[in-house]
């Protein structure tokens, strides 16, 4: 592969993960909403993952992932005499989520790969990618995942390759890796089923290994458990009392998922969901070439196990996959026919998915947060209303003044009732004031200076106060009534997002 090809790859990634783009709440609510609150201390929203009464998300590994980068940001303002700046961590934590996939993603399928040839496509393929300019680039504890998966497949192949030593290190960081897998997502082992199965006899062979694996991952699990207890009940981990006081975070999330009630409040999906409708959606063209021109090795079989067993799950999204796209893309064949037609395909594919979701997809979102945080009038309430769920901790210590609504897509009615029930009649002057965050797609808020709304007997009006751009958002297509080219319109012509002051004539 080129160097210069290679290099622009790169920087593309970078530029993605530079861009304020939004692809699923999970992304803040999992990961940076709490540990921005533990360590700037900034008032944080806890989602039920965090406060049911058996929580299913752990603090291991987001302390391990996003805590040291967090706590040295938080030095260096505090030492420059500069309060931290909510949109400073966020293109922290981007900046970081591009250097574990440059290096540690590219170096493991460097290691994993030795044959030249093949190293290049793989390389070529994973880095020419959306899912690894956008998806990847994000603060999904899917992206991690897939760092972690590759890198206990380099493990496993160097203890495999070297059978004189019992390689402590080694077993140390594979038991490590492991442990800190588990906690961040149960689905984790299902990638390693197939290779964990080749390692057995060569552990087997040297009997002190599964020794220093199990001693490590004991220890880990305790100290992960401890952590997590500490987290959720306030009190350390008391070893007389562990089976009545321990929080272990991956057994309540298992027993979460394999209840079908709990699922259906997510959406159940059949069986199929993977294989037909979200690997097309993440791998595109290259999808026919696994089965046509692929190497079936360890890499492709992980792959693809982990994609069966994740179809037991009823639940099934995209990114749930996202461990298995740099398996898959690095043991296709570079095809050898119509190479053009492919290559121009895979070109378009990735540039088109990557301009939707790495550029405009909810991408206002973050920006208007930002700009809220920042402003000095006196708001005590926002709306958000058919956007996706804002990240408080964008806010910072501003959120706890601004009380923040996410109205989701209800009907227009009762968003007019939640407007109405906030609002008291104002005089002329400084008064406590209401914000309306909505997209520009919805054609009856016009963005003129004022308009008028007839809620409860009341009229409200609203007043434009700031626009962005560059926000899509495909969860408001309405093919039915709109017709494809109405759709397209109004939600790519119309594109941008509002902030509007509502308000009650006194």
């Amino acid at each position: 592969m080129s160097r210069r090809l290679y290099l622009f790859l790169v920087c593309l990634r970078l530029y993605f993960a530079l861009s304020p783009s939004y692809i699923h709440p999970d992304e803040h609510f999992q990961g940076p909403e709490i540990t921005t609150g533990e360590i700037f201390h900034w008032p944080s929203h806890r989602t039920w993952e965090f406060t049911s009464a058996h929580p299913i998300r752990s603090l291991f590994p987001l302390w391990l992932v996003y805590g040291p980068p967090l706590t040295v940001l938080k030095w260096l303002c505090d030492g420059a005499g500069y309060p931290v700046s909510p949109m400073l961590v966020f293109y922290s934590l981007r900046a970081v989520m591009f250097l574990l996939s440059f290096i540690l993603q590219d170096w493991a399928l460097h290691e994993l790969l030795p044959d030249q040839r093949e190293r290049a496509t793989a390389l070529l393929l994973v880095a020419s990618s959306y899912v690894t300019w956008t998806f990847q680039m994000h603060t999904f504890s899917n992206s991690i995942e897939t760092i972690i998966v590759l890198w206990c497949l380099v493990l496993m192949r160097r203890m495999m390759l070297d059978e004189e030593h019992t390689q402590v290190s080694l077993c140390i960081a594979l038991a490590f890796l492991g442990v800190l897998g588990v906690f961040n997502r149960i689905t984790f082992p299902a990638f390693l089923l197939l290779p964990a199965i080749q390692l057995v006899p060569h552990l087997v062979k040297k009997p002190l290994r599964i020794g220093i694996v199990l001693f490590t991952a004991a220890l880990m699990t305790v100290l992960a458990v401890a952590m997590d207890t500490k987290y959720y009940t306030g009190s350390r981990l008391r070893l007389p009392q562990i089976f009545s006081t321990a929080v272990v975070t991956p057994w309540n999330n298992l027993a979460y998922n394999l209840d079908s009630a709990n699922l259906a409040q997510h959406g159940v999906h059949p069986f199929w969901q993977h294989f037909v409708a979200n690997l097309p959606q993440l791998i595109g063209p290259a999808l026919p070439f696994l089965v046509v021109s692929s190497r079936k090795g360890t890499l492709f079989w992980a792959g693809l196990t982990g994609i069966a067993l994740l179809s037991c799950f009823r639940h099934q999204e995209p990114r749930f996959l996202l461990p298995a796209v740099p398996l898959l893309l690095a043991s296709i064949k570079w095809p050898t026919r119509y190479a053009r037609l492919w290559i121009c395909a895979w070109v378009l594919f990735n540039a088109l998915a990557a301009i939707v979701f790495g550029r405009y997809h909810q991408a206002g979102v973050v920006p208007v947060q930002s700009w809220v945080g920042y402003q000095t009038h006196n708001v005590s309430h926002v709306f958000w209303w058919k956007t996706y769920s804002p990240p408080r901790w964008l806010l910072g210590e501003r959120n706890e003044l601004v009380n923040t609504t996410d109205l989701m897509g209800m009907p227009r009615e009762r968003m007019y009732e939640q407007l109405a029930a906030t609002l008291t009649c104002q005089p002329d002057g400084p008064h406590e004031q209401t914000w309306l965050v909505a997209p520009l797609t919805s054609l009856w808020l016009t963005s003129d200076t004022h308009a008028e709304l007839l809620a409860s007997g009341r009229t409200l009006n609203l007043k434009t106060l700031y626009t962005y751009r560059r926000h899509v958002g495909l969860d408001d297509l309405d093919w039915g009534e709109d017709g494809i080219w109405g759709t397209l319109q109004r939600v790519v012509g119309r594109r941008g997002l509002n902030v509007y002051e509502v308000y009650e004539n006194c």
